[in-house]
């Protein structure tokens, strides 16, 4: 009976007790028992490696009898070719000389035929004299530590074929990158020169007369769609255009050759700037719009006669819907030269013609452009088209100034819109020379 503050004890035996009685159930395992249900395997050889024990666990493992093992077989007998090679050229001597070898892989034979990977263990046991009577060996299972190192091995294998695929694809990347880059110059040079064929290589030399170009191609990658010329008529008349034909690449340049021949052609069988543009309308209509594939151009087509001397020079302009003409006054000032009524070249079978006429004094010049400059993109987000106004402002604030001088500044307010100017851009000045101071008279030589 207990007390009433007190709990009752459980029922059975205390912890204590159930403790001796695990102990005693282990104490009642036999030594022999314990040898042949250890969970490694056991045998003992002589020394000359016949079998003289083995416990029931290693012949299990192997798939063995004790009557066909012990007394019968040697130790090399249960060994793989591979692992008894290994025995006898290795583990036996190093086991002769040191007494004692620890966690040496074999492979062992299983009836079956199959192969067991295992970790052996080896003792020599000496008498009391220290002669060796007996090699003591322990042989562990490793089925899984092989398959774990055959899985390892494996995903090596894997990460490292994995690895030369990356770097194969790598180099096969940077191979297609330079061919790429091969090709894209081999690209650029090719249309380098035949955007080079579709403008003068030079200006020719004008009598009386300056002249300065420059050409701006948007991109390497396509053929540009501006062009100009200039040429004689004859002994004493020049002309000269300037323009700009639809889309890019190769059919934009193919539309740019038909104009260029078709103006040289139709100024030496009428000089009238109006009927060049005339019979470029009707070539460029009838080859494009009338098959259902239309193709037109702005374009400006002048003729000049320079002075003999210096002196006033007569230009005649006509012009199909490009932006009109700037001239950079001697006395400061800059104008525009519109040609009004003028209409883009090829749309309409009979398209009117807008012509203008100024008359170019000593240091002035005239400014022929493409729209690539007035549509150039400027503002921090490159919102707004620098526009008509802005450029007649540049030229105000640099007039006078001779052609050469008007396409340096032009070619500097190109670069400074930088990604901004996404066009292509064609600029062509032609200009009076400046009067030079006369000469004073020369005096007579005394006689």
């Amino acid at each position: 009976m207990c007390r009433v503050d007190e709990e009752p004890e459980p029922s059975g035996t205390g912890g204590d007790a159930d403790m001796d009685v695990a102990f005693t159930t282990l104490l009642e395992d036999s030594i022999e028992e314990l040898y042949e249900s250890a969970p490694c395997g056991y045998l003992s050889t002589l020394m000359d490696g016949t079998i003289a024990k083995i416990n029931t666990t290693l012949l299990n493992l192997l798939g063995l009898t004790r009557e066909a093992v012990v007394g019968r077989k040697r130790f090399t007998d249960l060994l793989t070719v591979g692992g008894k090679l290994y025995h006898e050229t290795h583990f036996a001597p190093l086991l002769r000389m040191q007494g004692e070898l620890r966690g040496i892989a074999l492979e062992m034979k299983t009836a079956g035929g199959g192969r067991l990977p295992v970790l052996v263990s080896s003792l020599v046991k000496h008498g009391s004299e220290g002669e060796p009577l007996l090699i003591r060996t322990t042989v562990f299972d490793a089925s899984d530590r092989r398959a774990y190192e055959e899985e390892l091995l494996r995903r090596r294998q894997d990460a490292e074929q994995a690895r030369a695929e990356a770097e194969r694809a790598r180099a096969e990347a940077e191979e297609a990158r330079r061919q790429a880059e091969a090709d894209r110059a081999r690209l650029a040079d090719a249309l380098a020169v035949l955007q080079q064929s579709l403008v003068p290589t030079s200006l020719p030399d004008v009598p009386g007369l300056e002249t300065a170009v420059y050409y701006h191609t948007a991109s390497a990658d396509r053929l540009g769609g501006d062009f100009y010329d200039l040429f004689p008529l004859d002994g004493k008349r020049w002309a000269f255009f300037l323009g700009d034909v639809c889309g890019k690449g190769p059919q934009a340049a193919s539309l740019t050759s038909l104009t260029r021949y078709t103006l040289r052609a139709a100024a030496l069988h009428d000089p009238e700037p109006a009927a060049a543009l005339t019979t470029l309308n009707a070539v460029l209509h009838e080859r494009y719009a009338a098959g259902g594939d239309p193709r037109y151009c702005t374009c400006v087509f002048g003729i000049v006669e320079p002075a003999t001397e210096l002196g006033h020079t007569t230009v005649r302009l006509a012009s199909g819907g490009h932006p009109p003409a700037l001239v950079l006054r001697a006395d400061g000032r800059a104008d525009f030269l519109p040609a009004p009524g003028g209409l883009l070249i090829g749309i309409l079978p009979t398209a009117p013609i807008g012509t203008a006429e100024t008359t170019l004094a000593p240091g002035e010049t005239l400014l022929l452009y493409t729209d690539g400059l007035t549509e150039a993109r400027t503002g921090p987000d490159r919102g707004n088209l620098y526009g008509e106004d802005a450029l007649l402002a540049f030229a105000a604030d640099r007039a006078p100034a001779t052609p050469q001088e008007t396409i340096t500044a032009l070619t500097g307010l190109l670069k400074s819109f930088g990604d901004g100017l996404d066009d292509d851009t064609a600029l062509l000045a032609l200009g009076v020379p400046a009067t030079h101071p006369s000469l004073p008279p020369a005096t007579n030589n005394p006689r």
